[in-house]
């Protein structure tokens, strides 16, 4: 039986789709044949999605042709300097590939045209064409590979769910173009604010990223142009790939639950000794190798805002100690006129108790288990002071060189330039957080599980966007993202050209 006998029976379409209805009866003639019935399942899928993609593209096709057949003329068409573009051509062709291949938005497509400008094309407008060759679902595709994986396997997988090829720089590329509109999104969108009772959260934290030279910080460049290797085909100890540090920050609200030194430190195995720690709700979380820690944390601060506008509620900053970013989270209070209070990671604090612990016992030991759990305790029921003096006691007591005794002293230290910060009586009676569990998880969710592969050394740009688009992600806000993200690009692209940033149809 041959291709052209088929007929689909009782299936017609409007004029202008003889491409697909021949297609389709290709497809049914084939399925109905001899050659068919002795294939195996997965070759009539491979058949199917090949010529499936043919059958999904042409209904596209035929329907582009439709649509320009049918665009009416307009009298003239008002650029956004007032300039009337009166004269118009058709036949005006462009390529678009789209998850179901390659087309042609074209025939009498019309180009309303004046001497010395731009020409406009009210009919992409209206199909909110993008700039370049790929479509906005192309775009998505390779958004949400590249944040998932490498570019090259984000390359392979819009390769094996689509007809696209593209390249790995072009998925790069459009996964740039993708993330553009990110602090724009949250400028914009409307927050959940938080309730009466809730306590907001304002976390920070950073992770370096490999980079490729040219994209250092100049400091770093300098650096490693200055530094001479110790072997010429490895890296010896301490010579470490140049990175360039992502800044993270993270906003969420709590409601407080209440607890005691005890409660915190008790064991998972003992449910009744055991309470939940504050769960976190509404989290929003933002990355950036570009920007410094100053405007990362005023992003924070500015999502904070949004959740509280009145600054109403409590405010709480979680830090792991850096100096840099303490001092630029009280800046930030400073400025926009609200009470934030800073409390310093616990789990920051017991890696200091845990180094210090191996100034005294062996390895292993359980008496170090032991000793920390008590220095733990102490601090959080505020006497860090008093650990510090007691950890400095201990090593004059044991008679411990300076080598020996490093780690007790450092950790004596943090505890005493920490204090201010480690409040936690009042932090736990208050149910707040003290630990930065969700910061932690974000620094390895946006940053090492991606930016960390095997190899990966990155551009500025892309790594930029590829921690914009895994923010986004993991804040749970890809769809309502992808549809802003699409009016901008309408806006930019058409809007922007017409007058009154209106784009003219057909009476």
């Amino acid at each position: 039986m041959s291709d052209e006998s088929v007929r689909a029976p009782g299936l017609s379409l409007p004029g202008g789709f003889d491409a697909s209805l021949a297609q389709f009866a290709k497809i049914g003639g084939f399925l109905s044949g001899g050659a068919a019935a002795d294939l195996e399942h997965y070759e009539l899928e491979a058949y199917i999605k090949a010529e499936g993609f043919e059958l999904l593209r042409l209904l596209l096709q035929d329907h582009f042709d439709l649509r320009a057949v049918s665009e009416a003329r307009l009298e003239e068409v008002t650029d956004t300097k007032g300039h009337a573009h009166r004269a118009v051509e058709g036949d005006h062709e462009r390529r678009l590939a789209t998850i179901v291949g390659t087309v042609r938005v074209r025939v009498s497509r019309m180009a309303y045209r004046r001497r010395g400008q731009q020409n406009l094309y009210p009919a992409d407008a209206i199909l909110n064409l993008p700039a370049g060759l790929h479509s906005h679902g192309v775009r998505e595709l390779a958004a949400v590979e590249s944040s998932r994986g490498s570019f090259e396997e984000a390359k392979e997988a819009i390769r094996r769910s689509s007809v696209v090829n593209v390249g790995h720089r072009q998925v790069e590329e459009l996964a740039v173009a993708t993330a553009v509109d990110f602090a724009a999104f949250y400028d914009h969108q409307p927050r959940p604010t938080a309730s009466e009772t809730e306590v907001v959260i304002v976390s920070a934290d950073r992770k370096g990223v490999a980079m490729r030279p040219e994209d250092l910080r100049p400091a770093t460049a300098k650096a490693q142009a200055e530094a001479t290797p110790k072997l010429r085909t490895r890296r010896s100890k301490g010579e470490k790939p140049c990175k360039r540090m992502a800044e993270v920050a993270a906003v969420y609200v709590v409601e407080p639950v209440a607890r005691s030194a005890a409660e915190v430190l008790a064991s998972h195995g003992e449910p009744d000794t055991t309470k939940q720690a504050p769960k976190a709700k509404d989290k929003w979380l933002t990355a950036s190798v570009v920007e410094d820690a100053a405007t990362v944390i005023a992003e924070a601060f500015s999502e904070a805002d949004r959740r509280d506008p009145e600054h109403s509620r409590t405010w709480v900053a979680l830090v792991d100690g850096n100096n840099h970013q303490i001092s630029r989270i009280k800046a930030e209070a400073k400025k926009r006129k609200v009470k934030v209070t800073i409390v310093v990671d616990l789990i920051h604090v017991m890696t200091y108790l845990w180094d210090a612990a191996w100034c005294f016992f062996a390895e292993a030991d359980p008496a170090a288990e032991r000793w920390v759990g008590e220095k733990a305790l102490q601090v959080l029921e505020g006497k860090a002071g008093l650990v510090a003096g007691a950890i400095r006691r201990k090593a004059t007591h044991r008679h411990l060189s300076a080598s020996e005794r490093k780690n007790a002293d450092t950790c004596a230290n943090y505890l005493l330039a920490k204090a201010p910060y480690l409040d936690y009586p009042t932090a736990l009676a208050k149910g707040w957080p003290v630990a930065t569990g969700i910061i932690e998880g974000a620094c390895r969710y946006l940053v090492k599980d991606r930016m960390a592969l095997s190899g990966a050394r990155w551009r500025l740009k892309g790594a930029e966007a590829v921690l914009k688009l895994r923010a986004i992600r993991k804040s749970g806000d890809w769809d309502s993202y992808l549809s802003f993200h699409r009016a901008q690009e309408r806006e930019r692209v058409h809007e922007s050209h017409y007058a009154g940033n209106v784009i003219p149809l057909a009476s």
